[in-house]
């Protein structure tokens, strides 16, 4: 499968626009001073490392997952979206709308906050690991006895270090008012709760449990906003509702499905990261697509 992102990043829009970052799905180009373009690509990892194979439609679903978030959550915060209409994209980027539509977004620039906001409503992950090893998560203390996958008493909000390379690190949240400003991270600990409460309510009514999410937030002129992406399963757990089972590991609407495979053929997590099957790489892109499907009620735009 050809990757997405190489046939943007090597064409003639290159040209025109700058580089603003690159990470494990997403390229980030720097439109002007105060704008960006977001563009999620099919691309997917696993343990720290991107596979060779791209995942049908994922950057689609990222992208349109997040905008249909962005919408339902306006009058609870402001987000960094300009528009992801492509005929009203700047000109010199409107020549490659056919490569654009669907999976990219112009955005108002941030000045993004260094910690990952995660909110944690059902046990699992490094929560689990480290519940089990000290019966609590991110210095919260937890009630003894609870087992892997359990919902707990109210969601916790656990923050994280931003990681360039490797996996993000768990952090207090008194750790995190030494990072950013106390009353900042107050606002940012409620805000993030509430948005998860109001999203998880939602989900739940469409048949999907939003196990765990992580949020990032930035400052703009209208004060702290939501940015990058938003409640996708690559940021979120989601579990299928008539399925949950506590005590074990969930089925998931994520790319666990390739997680497992990995581990299937006992790869030792070290590059270069294997190609997956065509057969793996198309029924992770129909969970992606089917967890669209129920949150938004829509077909996906592709």
């Amino acid at each position: 499968m050809t990757n997405f992102s190489e046939r943007l990043k090597y064409a003639t829009i290159s040209t025109y626009l700058e580089l603003f970052a690159s990470g494990k799905v997403r390229d980030v180009y720097q439109l002007g001073s105060d704008h960006l373009l977001f563009v999620a690509t099919d691309r997917i990892s696993a343990f720290d490392y991107v596979l060779a194979t791209g995942i049908p439609h994922k950057g689609r679903v990222l992208t349109q997952l997040s905008l249909f978030w962005f919408d339902f959550l306006k009058d609870l915060v402001p987000n960094h979206l300009v528009t992801a209409d492509v005929n009203r994209y700047p000109g010199e980027v409107k020549s490659y709308a056919d490569q654009l539509r669907g999976r990219s977004m112009l955005v108002r620039r941030a000045e993004m906050f260094p910690v990952e906001c995660v909110v944690r409503g059902y046990l699992a992950g490094s929560g689990w690991k480290e519940y089990k090893a000290s019966g609590s998560v991110c210095g919260i203390k937890l009630p003894a006895g609870l087992r892997e996958s359990d919902q707990l008493p109210e969601p916790i909000f656990t923050p994280a270090t931003k990681a360039t390379t490797g996996h993000d690190e768990n952090i207090s949240f008194e750790h995190m008012t030494q990072l950013v400003d106390p009353e900042d991270s107050r606002q940012l600990r409620d805000l993030s709760l509430a948005i998860y409460k109001k999203a998880a309510d939602y989900a739940r009514q469409k048949g999907i449990i939003i196990a765990d999410t992580k949020f990032e937030f930035g400052r703009t002129a209208s004060g702290i906003t939501l940015a990058d992406e938003v409640l996708t399963p690559d940021s979120s757990r989601f579990w299928p509702a008539d399925r949950y089972s506590p005590g074990m590991s969930q089925e998931s609407f994520d790319k666990q499905y390739v997680r497992d495979y990995l581990e299937e053929i006992r790869w030792n997590k070290q590059p270069p990261a294997p190609a997956l099957p065509p057969e793996v790489a198309r029924k992770t892109g129909e969970k992606y697509v089917e967890a669209y499907r129920r949150l938004t009620g829509r077909e996906l735009d592709v």
